[in-house]
């Protein structure tokens, strides 16, 4: 019987519920707030020479400003012409490094009218590691072009194209024609000596709706 009474007091004793314990958490989960990295800085400055021009075309940067990675400034510019002008080429220059990939984003445009230059704004940015030295540093705009649109290539290309074929002394002669109801610049005449390919690349080339630089501006962003 007095077997039989321990027996039972064991059997009860396994179901009744252990006692609440507290939890154990590991550490990295007790820690609900966000760490934020102060090696990535914010700062803002002032560009001494904020109005730049070359070959006709102001450039104007006012402020430069650094958000963890990210350096930026506004860039507006003069518009040659109602073309979709837009920067082609820029370049940030630090301790000894050149960084030539950006991101642009539209911020204002003004196209030309009424025999007002058009104006158009955007915001350029570049990735730079958080430890970089911006104590002398400079973002250069090299270049800005613009694609000629359907039709532009007779109504606003092809008489500089042809002036500069002149003044090279090249004997290309251009002309528009219509083609599917389209005026289409086409070559009409070529020298002897060059091939139809050779033709097209001088014709086609880019410079031909681009403005080179460069507008440099200099700005110190020091930590």
């Amino acid at each position: 019987m007095k077997r039989l009474i321990i027996l039972l007091s064991l059997i009860l004793a396994a179901c009744v519920p252990a006692a609440t314990q507290s939890a154990v958490l590991p550490e990295f989960l007790a820690q609900s707030t966000a760490y934020i990295d102060p090696s990535y800085p914010t700062a803002q400055v002032a560009i001494q020479s904020p109005n730049q021009s070359a070959n006709g075309i102001d450039v104007r940067v006012e402020r430069v400003w650094m958000d963890g990675k990210n350096v930026s400034a506004n860039v507006c510019f003069a518009l040659p012409d109602r073309s979709d002008w837009s920067i082609w080429a820029a370049s940030l220059h630090y301790a000894g490094n050149v960084l030539q990939e950006y991101g642009t984003t539209l911020v204002s445009i003004q196209e030309p009218a009424d025999g007002k230059t058009g104006l158009r704004c955007d915001m350029i940015t570049f990735v730079v590691a958080p430890d970089a030295d911006l104590t002398d540093a400079s973002i250069v705009i090299d270049s800005i072009g613009a694609t000629p649109r359907e039709g532009e290539y007779c109504s606003a290309y092809m008489p500089k194209i042809q002036q500069s074929m002149l003044e090279r002394g090249i004997g290309i002669v251009l002309d528009c024609v219509e083609v599917n109801g389209a005026l289409t610049m086409q070559i009409v005449s070529i020298p002897p000596e060059m091939s139809q390919e050779q033709a097209e690349q001088i014709v086609f080339s880019d410079e031909f709706y681009t403005v080179k630089g460069p507008w440099s501006f200099e700005f110190n962003l020091a930590q």
